[in-house]
């Protein structure tokens, strides 16, 4: 028989002054165990609101495996803040026989009144945790109202300095010379009545001006015109906004037109569109702005007239959309007709702004059919070479859970930035740029491996859908799928077609 052991487990969400750390924890825990051999597991930078925690989840395993006699925690919002999360783990514990311990508490489990006394302790836990969250909302807020810069980057057109607001060291922003002139022109360009995103893009293409070291395009224009921030606040603005609903912090007579303002939003906050900005946040800020009220009013009530610009549409032109790039720039090919009505493809790059010479004459419809028959041809050859054999690659299944896991812990910490404060906001985005990284990695070599895990029926299902493709119940949506299945990506010129395959 397994011979049981004792663990410490150790949690520490935060690295700060004020909160003990994990080697001190652990210290305790060792004095309660009176130099008894034992395992520790530590979780470093995660919240106690629940138990997705993997060296706990470790723990939990070596509990079920039998391995595990007594826990020994410094505190017992060590192991959870969540009621029925805890009550969920002392059946576990009793199930099992594991001792629990709380070396600064000194509960004893074993008792119907010790048990009693630890649920009435979680309970205030659980109050303590919801009060915090409720204290940074308010701490946000707060300083919304006051005008600090919250966090991340200065918007474009802006830096950041170190200043002293009300005693409190935050970040001002002040106008970077030559972005600012960019941001003046955008905003003075459209304006005027006639002129459109792409009149903007394209020119900005055709004098060799970037923004962050790349072209302008439509979505990000659009946008910077409507961010509030660039304008003066004056009493004009401040009438807009009223009507449009958003909440004004400051009175009428602080509108005099010297300063700019922020918008703030929280993460669940819902704008309709341009037409209501109810609930959200309107404030005078320090910083210059950099448009006059009457320039920027211009500019977003042409906004809010636009229906031209639609980001984000669903495919419904061709069903190669998302998968077929320009073979010079890399941006996407979209269907555009002639007066004639025939379809063709098109660079968007070279729709936008003129910043690519173009993929040539590619016409839609021959497009469609030379990709049909290489996708016949690739799926022919690869049924040869398989045999109808089916593989299963331990390594992809491997990577496809780390991707979950990776995917989860972006979803949390997004989850944390509604009213999280600078620093957490700062190490959020930090961490889920470590992530999104780690995730696209994860993508592509799962993309790689795939022809490992194709099985016998997907292959025959692909046939099928081949067969079947000019029926006219095999509706769009469907050859998407397929054409999803076999292709990662197209690169195509009028000169030539790169496919690259999953299979």
């Amino acid at each position: 028989m397994k011979t049981r052991e004792d663990v410490i487990y150790a949690r520490q969400s935060v690295d700060r002054k004020d909160s003990i750390s994990i080697e001190s924890q652990i210290d305790f825990c060792k004095y309660e165990l009176r130099g008894e051999s034992h395992r520790v597991f530590k979780d470093k930078g995660y919240s106690g609101k629940n138990t997705d925690r993997p060296e706990f989840q470790k723990l939990i395993g070596e509990i079920k495996k039998g391995a595990v006699k007594k826990v020994v925690v410094y505190k017992l919002d060590r192991i959870s803040r969540s009621i029925l999360d805890f009550a969920n783990m002392m059946e576990l514990f009793q199930q099992y026989d594991v001792e629990f311990v709380s070396s600064t508490e000194k509960f004893d489990t074993s008792t119907p009144m010790g048990r009693a006394m630890l649920n009435i302790c979680i309970v205030f836990a659980q109050l303590e945790r919801e009060t915090i969250q409720k204290r940074v909302t308010d701490a946000y807020y707060s300083r919304c109202t006051k005008g600090f810069h919250m966090s991340g980057q200065a918007p474009y057109g802006y830096r950041l300095e170190p200043t002293t607001m009300e005693g409190i060291r935050t970040k001002m922003m002040v106008a970077d010379p030559v972005a600012a002139d960019h941001v003046k022109l955008m905003f003075e360009r459209y304006a005027e009545p006639e002129t459109s995103f792409g009149d903007i893009t394209r020119y900005f293409e055709e004098q060799g001006i970037k923004i962050y070291d790349k072209s302008l395009v439509r979505g990000y224009l659009s946008q910077l015109l409507r961010n509030p921030v660039y304008a003066e606040a004056d009493l004009e603005l401040y009438d807009f906004f009223k009507t449009q609903g958003a909440a004004i912090i400051n009175d009428p007579a602080d509108f005099a037109g010297t300063n700019g303002c922020y918008l703030y939003q929280g993460r669940d906050v819902k704008e309709d569109k341009d037409k209501s900005l109810k609930d959200q946040i309107l404030v005078v800020a320090p910083h210059e702005p950099l448009v006059s009220s009457d320039v920027w009013l211009r500019c977003r009530k042409k906004l809010m007239n636009n229906t031209t610009f639609q980001n984000g549409r669903k495919a419904q032109n061709t069903w190669l959309a998302g998968k077929i790039k320009c073979g010079n720039c890399g941006y996407a090919l979209k269907v555009t007709r002639n007066p004639s009505g025939y379809e063709y493809l098109r660079c968007s790059k070279r729709a936008d702004n003129r910043g690519c010479t173009g993929c040539g004459t590619l016409r839609k419809s021959e497009f469609e059919q030379f990709i049909f028959a290489a996708m016949s041809e690739k799926l022919r050859e690869f049924k040869l070479l398989r045999g109808g054999e089916e593989k299963v690659n331990p390594k992809l299944t491997a990577l496809q859970v780390e991707l979950a896991q990776v995917e989860t812990e972006i979803e949390k910490l997004l989850d944390t930035l509604t009213g999280a404060n600078a620093t957490l906001l700062a190490y959020a985005n930090s961490k889920i740029e470590d992530l999104d990284t780690r995730r696209q990695t994860l993508s592509k070599t799962i993309a790689e491996l795939s022809v490992e895990t194709i099985s016998p029926k997907q292959i025959e299902l692909l046939s099928g859908h081949l067969a079947n493709w000019e029926n006219i119940s095999f509706d769009f949506d469907d050859k998407r799928k397929v054409v999803d299945g076999l292709i990662s990506q197209i690169r195509a010129t009028s000169d030539y077609v790169q496919i690259e395959w999953k299979i």
